[in-house]
């Protein structure tokens, strides 16, 4: 798959450009404010965690169109120490950082589609989905 559109994420100004592709591309398809803002929000929570665990890592944008379905892939990765117990990270109201715990539990949410891969002391790669309605 090639994607058009990544912004890597080093600063916490990468997350702001991340959040601004985001919106950006899913005005392009159509998306209303409403599922912009979900999928606005579900960078930021993606991009920040690049951001805060990996140190690095970067986010990508593609258009999706499958059998006439229009939709907006995000793909996050990083090269960081991996999450070493994914069933925990995806419980609501953990965290790590003393935040409010939504983050990986709360993209699953805002998106249609959410799959994550980690591999400790490699990375971790997580692929979501919102689809045009």
């Amino acid at each position: 798959m090639e994607f058009q559109s990544c912004v890597k994420i080093v600063t916490e100004w990468d997350i702001v450009a991340a959040r601004q592709l985001g919106r950006n591309v899913s005005k392009e398809l159509g998306f209303g404010t409403v599922d912009q803002a979900r999928i606005t929000t579900a960078i930021s929570e993606l991009a920040r965690n690049i951001y805060l665990y990996a140190g690095r890592g970067q986010i990508c944008i593609e258009k999706l169109n499958q059998g006439g379905k229009k939709g907006l892939l995000v793909l996050a990765t990083d090269e960081g120490p991996g999450i070493t117990d994914l069933r925990k990270v995806m419980e609501d109201g953990y965290s790590t950082s003393g935040g409010l715990g939504a983050g990986l539990p709360g993209v699953r949410r805002l998106m249609d589609e959410f799959d994550i891969q980690s591999t400790i002391g490699e990375g971790t790669n997580i692929k979501s989905v919102k689809w045009l309605r």
